[in-house]
């Protein structure tokens, strides 16, 4: 019996897919070089930001603390959620190649939610940072210590591989019948799910699942932490005072709007928007992996006195202006 095309085995009802192709946004293919060009601007900025911020926090030792090293976490994280997709998005934009092996799909799928769930994570180390500064700063140096610090970053990226291991593993486990043509410019869960030629309610709800325990959770943490800090701030005496720790507290909320509401929107969209045109779902994802990297350096450059600072003196032309 002749094989199918892209299957890697002559057994079409249990081989996966020797690659995929992504065809990019559908419906607006005669669009894709006019898309591309904000992308790639985009992507320009995010790897020029992310890799600044990480070698300002790096080279300067007053920036050694836990807040700007949960800084530089998130922006190692954002480099590797845009690297891992813009430019594979990039080359099916300008059609240098649409064409993705099976396991380098399950590599980018796994990195991308892998990278989600960990950004995420660092999002509530960061909010339970700012909870302790404000709330309790006597105990401040005593409670986030550099040990204390590092192990939050290692729980964060330990979760994410408990999470998104096992969905790699039922992926692989599904068979797909030469199904191989994906409406979409990266691949990604349920993209990848919906191309078996099986049940996947368990995808499904390992999906929910996992978006829950992650997103979900990490979402009321943060809440729940910004409301004992507003408590805290209401008792203090002035509003100067009310308005100096608020000031502390906005680049982190700025992050956290730009990184959960994308987020959020998307996956609704995904489960219950069945009347969302296809094309629009796919460019809010790729949206939801270029927006925030490229925002979140600099929301912090504009909002960090300390960063800035430390730019400053790095660029004696921007002294100079500034």
């Amino acid at each position: 019996m002749m094989a199918h095309p892209g299957v890697s085995t002559a057994n079409d009802n249990t081989s996966s897919p020797a690659f995929f192709t992504l065809v990019g946004i559908p419906g607006l293919e005669d669009a894709h070089i006019w898309i591309s060009i904000p992308f790639c601007l985009m992507y320009i900025v995010a790897l020029l930001g992310n890799s600044l911020l990480i070698f300002t926090i790096i080279t300067e030792r007053s920036l050694h603390e836990p807040m700007y090293v949960f800084l530089c976490m998130l922006a190692v994280a954002d480099l590797l959620l845009s690297s891992s997709s813009v430019p594979k998005t990039l080359s099916i934009f300008w059609s240098l190649s649409k064409q993705i092996s099976f396991e380098g799909c399950l590599t980018q799928l796994f990195i991308l939610h892998f990278v989600s769930v960990v950004e995420s994570g660092i999002l509530v180390a960061m909010a339970f940072d700012r909870y302790v500064a404000i709330c309790n700063p006597l105990r401040y140096t005593v409670i986030l210590t550099r040990s204390v610090t590092g192990k939050m970053g290692a729980a964060a990226v330990a979760r994410g591989f408990c999470f998104i291991f096992p969905v790699i593993s039922l992926l692989k486990r599904l068979p797909y019948c030469g199904h191989n043509v994906m409406p979409h410019t990266y691949c990604e869960h349920m993209g990848v799910a919906r191309l078996a030629c099986a049940d996947i309610r368990v995808n499904i709800w390992l999906g929910i699942v996992v978006i829950f325990l992650s997103a979900g959770l990490d979402t009321i943490f943060i809440v729940v932490s910004y409301a004992l800090i507003l408590r805290t701030i209401a008792r203090l005496p002035s509003r100067g005072a009310h308005m100096k720790v608020l000031n502390t507290c906005g680049s982190h909320i700025c992050v956290i709007f730009m990184f959960y509401t994308p987020a959020y929107f998307s996956f609704l969209t995904h489960r219950f928007g069945h009347h969302v045109p296809r094309y629009l779902l796919i460019l809010l994802a790729n949206l939801y992996v270029i927006i925030p990297p490229m925002l979140n350096p600099i929301v912090y450059g504009m909002k960090t006195k300390e960063i800035q600072a430390r730019v400053v003196q790095m660029f004696p032309h921007v002294r100079a202006q500034h």
